[in-house]
Parts: C-alpha cells; structure tokens; sequence
C-alpha cells in the first residue's frame, strides 16, 4: 500500500521545527510502524537527505523508548500496544498519517520524534527504589503476601516509563507514571517500610520536573501500552495524604 505521512521535523531543541510531507509505497501490512519508518529512511539515504531519527531499542515493547505521537495518539491506534508493536495492517493504502514526537515541557525535543525523557530518571532516583537492606534472597514462601497485593504490585510493575501518560494528558501530567511505581514498590512488604519518605520524594521530584496536576480526564490510562490503571493514582494520593499529616 501506499501511504502519505506529514512527520515533524527539528534539527535540535534551539531550532524551529516543521512538518514535511514524505509518500511511501509498497508498504507491507505486515510491516511494524517503525519497519515502515526504516523504509523511508533508506530511501532518504538513497536520495542522500537527512534521516528521520526515532527512538527505538528492543522492538518488543519492553524497554519504553519508541514513543511518538500518531495521529493524536501516543503510540497509535492500537490499544495496549507500544509504536514498535503497532503493525501497518492498522492503516489503509492511502491513509494520511500525522507523526509527531510527545509533546510536553519536561520532554524537550532532542531531534524530529527524538525526545528527552530522562525527568523520569530523575524522579525515579530521588526514591523509586528499596534502599533498605532485605538480606539474601528469601524462600518464595518466606515473607506471606496478599494474593492482591501481589497481582495489583506486579501489574503497576509492568510500567515501562515510555511517557505515553504525560503525553496523552492535556496537563502533561506523570502521576500515572509516578503511582505505578509507588504501587509496584509501596503493597510489598519490602518497600513499605520507607513508603511514606519515598512518596513525599516522588511527588516533590515531579514537580521539580514541571510536570502538570491530574484532572481525571483518563486519557493516561487510555493510552498506556500497558494499560496500568488509574486506581494507582487514587491510592498515591492516598498514600500521600497519609504521609503528609
């Protein structure tokens, strides 16, 4: 099929950007979205043209890096899928498609779809961890946890930090981000006890980083392609309050 994208392109963070028009054919349905940007750079590189950069890494929706807005949406489309996952059997021969890298204040445009995202490194280093010293590696049965608390712990933990969340919200909000990791770290025994100091850290942490205030709009978890619910954001507010009185 033949396909009609309007990318965005940027130099660096101090340039002005725009959109550019490119046409691509003999686009497979079975192509990955990122297989098909492969396709236009090599015919870029044919042409001798500079190359869209996109981030990408494991192409397995692992690592979190290949975020990029599609048509107004984080990731595309697809639901539950990151843009490596997205397959190209999504579009019709003939569609326009709008690619533009996330768009907040705390993920400046590095070039074209490439953003930096290392807020979230950041955030993460001031208490997404468990510093506290748990000995050697327990029996599985060793310390009992609610089958609950287990199951609701492992699915926040399933968060790969790509930032669809913030992109997605129209406050540019991480609070998604920020309860999955409270949570993941936060219903174990082994992370409650530092959980109150860790909370009051990540939160002072994303507002260091600029990032915006939730409104409930559901947009995060909307567009997560790991769909982390927002039940995380209610009990990190809960968690909060706690440990602020």
């Amino acid at each position: 099929m033949k396909l009609h994208l309007k990318i965005w392109r940027q130099v660096n963070n101090n340039s002005k950007g725009k959109f550019i028009n490119y046409d691509v054919d003999n686009v497979s349905e079975h192509m990955s979205f990122l297989e098909m940007l492969d396709v236009l750079n090599e015919k870029l590189v044919h042409k001798g043209e500079d190359t869209i950069s996109f981030d990408h890494d494991c192409r397995e929706g692992i690592c979190g890096s290949c975020g990029m807005m599609i048509n107004g949406f984080a990731h595309g489309p697809g639901a539950g899928v990151a843009t490596c996952q997205l397959h190209m059997r999504s579009f019709k021969d003939g569609d326009k498609i709008v690619i533009e890298p996330f768009r907040a204040k705390a993920f400046p445009v590095l070039k074209d779809l490439v953003v930096d995202r290392s807020a979230f490194d950041r955030i993460l280093q001031k208490g997404g961890y468990i510093s506290a010293k748990t000995g050697g590696i327990p029996d599985g049965n060793a310390i009992p946890v609610k089958k609950e608390d287990s199951e609701t712990a492992m699915d926040a933990a399933a968060c790969i930090g790509c930032g669809a969340c913030v992109a997605a919200c129209p406050n540019s909000s991480a609070m998604l981000f920020v309860s999955a990791k409270v949570s993941h770290l936060g219903l174990l025994p082994q992370g409650k006890i530092e959980n109150k100091e860790r909370v009051k850290k990540l939160v002072a942490a994303m507002d260091e980083e600029m990032f915006g205030s939730c409104t409930n709009t559901y947009a995060c978890e909307a567009e997560c392609p790991k769909e982390i619910s927002i039940t995380n954001i209610a009990r990190l507010n809960k968690y909060f309050i706690k440990a602020t009185l």
